[in-house]
């Protein structure tokens, strides 16, 4: 994370580090989803009272959506490097280690806050599920074109249908953050991206 600073407002300046609160907000997003952080569980973890954090990030929803991105930022960066991989299988392989670490990573709530939050929005949260379902979808698409690519450079069989694969793929990395949010080892998810990979249509 960069380095803490504390960011001041009109006059009186604020007595917490924002930075620092922002990552504590995102723990606790991380470990009980969207729903299930209170807003007495977010000022507890991130030392700070309600109008606090009213004045810093706006409601509830706001900062939600400032710890995703910084989420995005620092959890899901293995996913440019993996998609910066030669081939479609090597793609495939980083995005599910990358996953594995980022969902059984030491001292972190385990599985993808993405998913937790996009399975566990009731009616009262639409709008956070439709944000976290639109980013996801940008990443699906990133992949398709990835996967065309990769046909046209005849890494991938023709008769492949890119968007299916696609979806396989994901498929495998939701798989990887719920299992491991029940307790599933690092070892045995990496048993799983093993066999997952003996079955990829290509080298």
């Amino acid at each position: 994370m960069n380095k803490p600073e504390s960011i001041a407002t009109r006059g009186r300046p604020r007595e917490f580090c924002v930075d620092y609160a922002l990552a504590q907000a995102l723990s606790v997003f991380w470990a009980k989803g969207y729903e299930g952080a209170s807003l007495t569980d977010l000022t507890e973890a991130m030392g700070i009272t309600r109008p606090s954090l009213y004045a810093a990030f706006g409601n509830k929803e706001s900062l939600f959506r400032k710890a995703l991105d910084l989420y995005e930022r620092e959890k899901l960066d293995y996913i440019g490097k993996a998609m910066a991989q030669p081939t479609a299988r090597k793609v495939a392989e980083a995005m599910a280690l990358g996953s594995i670490e980022n969902a059984t990573g030491g001292g972190e709530p385990h599985g993808c806050l993405r998913v937790i939050s996009s399975v566990a929005c009731g009616p009262a949260a639409q709008s956070i599920h439709h944000e976290v379902v639109e980013r996801s979808n940008k990443g699906k698409q990133a992949l398709i074109e990835r996967f065309e690519r990769a046909k046209q450079e005849g890494d991938l069989p023709a008769h492949v249908d890119t968007e299916g694969l696609t979806r396989v793929l994901i498929a495998i990395l939701q798989g990887i953050s719920v299992q491991a949010n029940q307790g599933a080892s690092r070892e045995e998810l990496e048993k799983l991206v093993e066999t997952a990979m003996m079955l990829w249509p290509s080298e």
